[in-house]
């Protein structure tokens, strides 16, 4: 099996496993070039990367991102919130860096070539560029954990993101002790990762050979 294969499968939403030390720049460069070299609607490279290491604002953050957690929480069934009471949601201050992915998607515009009949093509490429950003870090045995607890409007305010960029993902960064075998959703009973067979449909939606 090529290597790439052996990269894919371990990537991990990582959260416990942080060890706070510093990344190389060397290491940080190769990862980011590779979140740079991903492919875009029309050429656009609708993105930006927020490198965040200020602890006071990482803690503010976190401190948003546990109110979010809160407000979730209480939305749970007693037998969901018992499952998610396990499970932790964020690296952040765990974590040697913060990378705030953004999207632009007033870059290349007016004439985005391939844009003008799905408009959420520029924010699929962003999604690319974070996608390449993990495996790249996966590469070079760092962990990456994606933060969703979040109001897009608190983190642009937090960071100064100009109006009409939208702030994508928060994505903790950083040196492992190790990557669980397991996801941690599945290894809490959260959910299971569902067979390829439930997935892949043949020629039209809901349509499987023998079916």
């Amino acid at each position: 099996m090529h290597p790439l294969y052996d990269v894919l499968y371990r990537r991990r939403d990582t959260r416990r496993e942080f060890t706070g030390e510093p990344i190389d720049p060397a290491v940080l460069d190769r990862v980011l070039r590779a979140a740079h070299a991903a492919p875009s609607v029309g050429l656009s490279q609708p993105w930006d990367f927020v490198l965040v290491s200020d602890e006071h604002v990482r803690r503010e953050f976190r401190d948003h991102v546990l109110t979010e957690r809160k407000i979730f929480d209480a939305t749970l069934d007693p037998e969901r919130a018992a499952v998610f009471d396990k499970i932790k949601i964020e690296g952040v201050l765990e974590s040697s860096l913060g990378v705030v992915v953004c999207y632009d998607p007033g870059r290349g515009s007016p004439a985005v070539l391939g844009r003008h009949a799905i408009a959420d093509a520029g924010l699929y490429s962003v999604c690319l560029a974070i996608e390449n950003l993990w495996l790249a870090a996966t590469a070079e045995g760092l962990g990456v954990g994606w933060v969703s607890f979040y109001r897009e409007d608190f983190l642009r305010r937090l960071l100064g993101v100009p109006a009409g960029v939208r702030p994508v993902a928060w994505l903790c960064l950083g040196g492992v002790r190790d990557l669980p075998d397991v996801p941690d959703l599945e290894r809490h009973g959260w959910r299971e990762r569902l067979p390829l067979d439930d997935v892949v449909h043949h020629e039209r939606y809901g349509q499987r050979p023998g079916r």
